[in-house]
């Protein structure tokens, strides 16, 4: 089968095309004709190799996010049949291929069925970024009505879609944005307050908007040292979640404040085989609420077919993106 792959580590340049083994489906699997996929900023780390215990073997297939039809079924799998028209985040790190080409072997407890109401390669652009926040609002910071909760990065991937869960869940709901384009894109998804981060410092939008008390819950898909702001921002007793805690901090006033830090990190099921099933649970919600036109995804203008998928590294690192990146399966 035809496939994207790379053979060393390095800068969008290094993919190129190959001719690979199509896989053969194995009892709990199905294969899958991949029809779309999208970008995530986990593939670039893992193409550049930040992230080498999570590489596949090379020559490694990337993208974990995949939708489109289910085309054998292994043993053990009453739930999916051929012809199902399914999405996920299924591979593309440890030893699991990835999306970038023809077809593609995925855990069935990795799947749902795609949305009705939108095509494959709108479908494809979900799971990553859904499935993370789900777990960051639902499962790690509980966020309930009422909460004065701080996304930063609040028009990113995993923000914009945090933003619609915490308003699902009665919350008010706040936002860092450095640029006024993403300012409208958080205020058209119902974010009750904007800050520009590069304007305003903690103290003065938590002066603002808590009233010098601090936020009940701050989601940091940014983290790193941004995770200092974020303990600045939360209130005594507060809750942070987020999914890059790749930082040596000074935990001082996380202490001062008794704060709770939850960490999200969505791969654990693809990596190491624990839990997988909850991944199909909160896809079969995301797919519903999709149909239910009860969340959106933002989707950027441009979009790269798989052949092209240098190209669309360099157009994500430029940043020049505003919204998720659609890459359709033209072999």
């Amino acid at each position: 089968m035809k496939a994207m792959v790379i053979k060393s580590f390095g800068g969008p340049e290094v993919f190129e095309f190959a001719e690979v083994k199509r896989p053969e489906v194995k009892p709990g699997y199905v294969l899958v004709k991949v029809l779309a996929s999208s970008i995530n900023p986990i593939e670039t780390k893992i193409r550049s190799g930040l992230v080498p215990a999570i590489t596949p073997a090379f020559p490694a297939i990337l993208n974990g996010d995949f939708s489109g039809e289910i085309i054998d079924v292994g043993e053990n799998v009453p739930q999916w049949q051929i012809g199902d028209q399914v999405f996920g985040c299924g591979g593309g790190v440890g030893e699991f291929q990835g999306a970038l080409a023809e077809y593609m072997l995925v855990d069935a407890n990795l799947l749902a069925k795609k949305p009705a109401n939108i095509d494959h390669a709108a479908a494809a652009l979900y799971p990553l970024v859904s499935i993370t926040a789900w777990e960051a609002i639902r499962e790690k910071a509980f966020v309930k009505p009422g909460d004065k909760v701080l996304i930063h990065g609040i028009a990113g991937g995993v923000g914009h879609i945090a933003l619609q869960l915490a308003k699902q869940q009665g919350a008010i709901v706040y936002g860092t944005v450095r640029k006024e384009k993403h300012a409208n894109i958080a205020l058209g998804l119902g974010a009750d307050g904007i800050i520009f981060s590069e304007k305003e410092t903690v103290e003065e939008y938590v002066e603002k908007y808590t009233n010098g008390k601090g936020f009940d819950v701050v989601i940091d898909p940014i983290g790193g040292n941004n995770l200092l702001n974020s303990f600045k921002a939360a209130k005594y007793n507060g809750t942070i979640c987020t999914t890059n805690g790749r930082v040596a901090l000074d935990l001082g006033i996380m202490h001062a404040k008794a704060l709770s830090l939850n960490v999200v990190f969505m791969l654990i099921p693809l990596v190491y085989d624990i839990g997988r099933e909850r991944h199909s649970l909160i896809l079969r919600n995301i797919s519903n609420m999709i149909e239910e036109n009860q969340l959106n995804v933002n989707q950027d203008e441009k979009q790269f077919s798989f052949a092209e998928i240098g190209k669309a590294h360099e157009y994500l690192e430029s940043g020049k993106a505003i919204g998720k990146i659609s890459l359709v399966n033209l072999f």
